[in-house]
């Protein structure tokens, strides 16, 4: 097999729009959460009528969108670009599991998992461990983990933190990567 030929380095920056959309979105979230623990007694129901279920389920909403959005805040200052495809290999910024270069050496195959706006693409690996090892705290490595249980790897790329859409991101990635990937 002939060695693929040098790319351009491919470059695709966040979308600062979706990110703050985003941003607002898990900040809604907090608030409603923190309502819930505050003042749990306004949304018990026939379904949930036990105010400490209700603190205990707005206690994690506060903590979870809180981690959201702090992860997401961090996007909105970041000069790096979503995703880099480069000779090397993927570079991926897209996500709060998100751990850099994904070299083309470990990367056995893709697909896609999803639906609606919900999509993302799931980069297949020989070498899962060593991507879960680089992440950066407990909880993207928990969640890598996951991802890694769920759908076969750790390693996903979503289009909703990037400036393109999830057919052309799906399109650009799996031409790039069947140029590279030995069958």
């Amino acid at each position: 097999m002939t060695k693929p030929s040098q790319i351009t380095e491919i470059k695709i920056p966040l979308s600062k729009t979706k990110i703050i959309l985003l941003m607002i979105g898990s900040l809604a979230f907090v608030i409603v959460s923190a309502f819930g623990m505050i003042e749990p007694e306004r949304f018990t129901s026939i379904r949930f009528p036990n105010t400490n279920y209700i603190f205990i389920i707005g206690l994690a909403g506060v903590l979870f969108f809180g981690l959201c959005f702090i992860f997401i805040a961090k996007k909105v200052f970041s000069r790096k670009a979503g995703l880099t495809i480069n000779d090397d290999g993927i570079i991926d910024n897209s996500n709060a599991t998100s751990v850099g270069l994904i070299e083309w050496k470990d990367i056995t195959g893709i697909k896609s998992w999803g639906t609606g706006s919900a999509k993302v693409i799931v980069v297949l690996t020989s070498e899962p461990e060593k991507y879960i090892e680089r992440s950066k705290n407990f909880i993207s490595k928990a969640a890598m983990k996951a991802n890694n249980r769920i759908y076969g790897s750790p390693l996903s790329i979503i289009s909703n933190s990037l400036r393109i859409n999830f057919s052309e991101l799906e399109k650009l990635i799996l031409e790039q990567v069947n140029q590279r990937i030995k069958y």
